[in-house]
């Protein structure tokens, strides 16, 4: 059973990655008034978010530091929410961070009782 506890909030992270991302499509949508500056931020936001997730915080990351990994994922989850809320979706920016740190937390303390 512990197993598949552990695989199930792997995957659940994935998917907050996953999320954060759109969300910072969305974002990117919302915000701008003229449609070529919707499509930069729509496709840049979430291809930077990627991009640093790639170089520091994914599990074989290009630049393997703790703290960088942090701060990226800080940036990118955090941004999301911001996203979210400054585009007018409270409850899912609400709803977003509260299935995170769920989800963190019992990542670690799966960690911590393995």
């Amino acid at each position: 059973m512990h197993e598949v506890w552990k695989w199930a909030n792997l995957t659940l992270a994935f998917v907050m990655e996953l999320v954060a991302l759109a969300a910072l499509a969305l974002w990117g949508w919302k915000t701008a008034e003229a449609t070529p500056v919707k499509f930069v931020l729509a496709v840049g936001a979430p291809v930077l978010a990627a991009l640093a997730w790639g170089l520091f915080a994914a599990p074989n990351a290009t630049f393997d530091h703790p703290l960088l990994a942090v701060v990226t994922k800080v940036v990118v989850f955090g941004g999301a929410a911001v996203g979210l809320w400054a585009a007018s979706y409270r409850t899912a920016a609400v709803v977003f961070v509260a299935v995170l740190v769920g989800n963190l937390l019992a990542i670690r303390i799966g960690h911590m009782t393995s």
